[in-house]
């Protein structure tokens, strides 16, 4: 006789299945690296900063941070090329191209204003940066090449807004790049002792939509034919 088995009853010992192995993800495991080392640049500076303490908030190793990165200098470097790159990137999402040659102008400056102000780990460390007389940004053609995508961008509005009739001509892209970041940049970096000087709240919403407005408008005005 032929007994057919009752297959709605589990087995008593189920087989069990395999297990899933975690595949290595080595750009997120950079990715994670440069976001804690920036925090620990930003808190500590370059001098200051350790590649232990970067390890431990992680949950990694050293070894795993000098395998990614080599050192703390190099690990330095791609942090300010990760930061650079950030700001161009989005700028290149702006269609500047695409709009009238003022309202470009505008929403570059707007942009700028915006991402230094909600940025202030790009504005800490651009300023260590400076205090070490730019010798690590030295050590990067990648960010020197990225970051001349904005005056070619604004060398492009500036153009067509000469042929438009709306700006002057003899205007170089790059001091109207440093008019825009300077302005946008300072009232980041110096607003703890620019606020307690002259008593003012820089992050009041009020305030910083004037100051918005003031860049926005000065920039224009300087443009002008």
């Amino acid at each position: 006789m032929t007994i057919t088995p009752d297959l709605s009853v589990a087995p008593e010992h189920p087989v069990a299945e395999p297990r899933k192995s975690r595949k290595n993800n080595p750009e997120k495991t950079r990715e994670n690296i440069l976001q804690e080392a920036i925090v620990e640049f930003v808190q500590q500076g370059l001098s200051g900063a350790r590649v232990d303490a970067i390890a431990e908030r992680i949950h990694t190793s050293k070894r795993m941070i000098y395998y990614y990165f080599g050192s703390k200098e190099q690990l330095y470097v791609e942090v300010l090329e990760k930061l650079y790159g950030e700001i161009r990137s989005t700028e290149s999402r702006l269609h500047l191209a695409e709009l009238e040659p003022r309202e470009a102008i505008r929403r570059m400056v707007e942009f700028t204003f915006d991402h230094h102000d909600r940025n202030v780990d790009f504005v800490r460390i651009v300023s260590t940066e400076n205090i070490h007389k730019a010798e690590y940004v030295k050590k990067s053609s990648v960010i020197r090449s990225m970051n001349n995508t904005i005056l070619d961008a604004l060398n492009e509005i500036l153009r067509r807004g000469v042929e438009a009739g709306v700006f002057r001509s003899g205007l170089e892209p790059l001091d109207v790049h440093l008019l825009i970041s300077s302005f946008c940049f300072y009232r980041v970096s110096n607003r703890h002792t620019f606020s307690e000087i002259f008593q003012i709240d820089l992050p009041d919403e009020t305030i910083k939509q004037r100051h918005r407005e003031m860049i926005c408008e000065s920039v224009l005005r300087y443009l002008q034919a």
